[in-house]
């Protein structure tokens, strides 16, 4: 690859830096400036009771780990359709086995990793 070839995403590379570094510095010089005037003034309103604040939080880790393993398979149904496209062009190459092959491969470890969880009650809420 020539550098020539570079020289355009290089290029792209110094604005979006650029661009970035100065909305951070314009925001800091010209966006509004916080005064907290009074403790009272900052606490959050409830119904007229004094706020009262915790910092340990009750959510349970099984609430993280159902958002993790749902991203983890929506993540896969993403991948299938590009595949099912590219699927139908390979047919008609030649090349639609290998394709069939790779993607078996995929959703086997999708299934391997399902069972897994099933069986590790990961997905238990008891």
């Amino acid at each position: 690859m020539s550098s020539g070839a570079l020289l355009p995403v290089l290029i792209l590379a110094i604005m979006v830096l650029t661009f970035g570094a100065l909305l951070i510095v314009g925001t800091g010089l010209l966006g509004p400036r916080k005064i907290v005037k009074s403790v009272a003034k900052e606490m959050p309103y409830e119904c007229g009771l004094p706020g009262q604040e915790t910092k340990d939080t009750k959510v349970s880790v099984r609430f993280y780990l159902t958002a993790i393993l749902f991203i983890l398979f929506d993540i896969e149904i993403i991948f299938m359709y590009p595949w099912a496209i590219q699927f139908m062009d390979s047919l008609k190459d030649g090349s639609g086995g290998y394709m069939l092959g790779v993607m078996g491969v995929f959703v086997l470890l999708f299934v391997v990793g399902l069972i897994w969880e099933v069986k590790s009650k990961a997905l238990d809420w008891k």
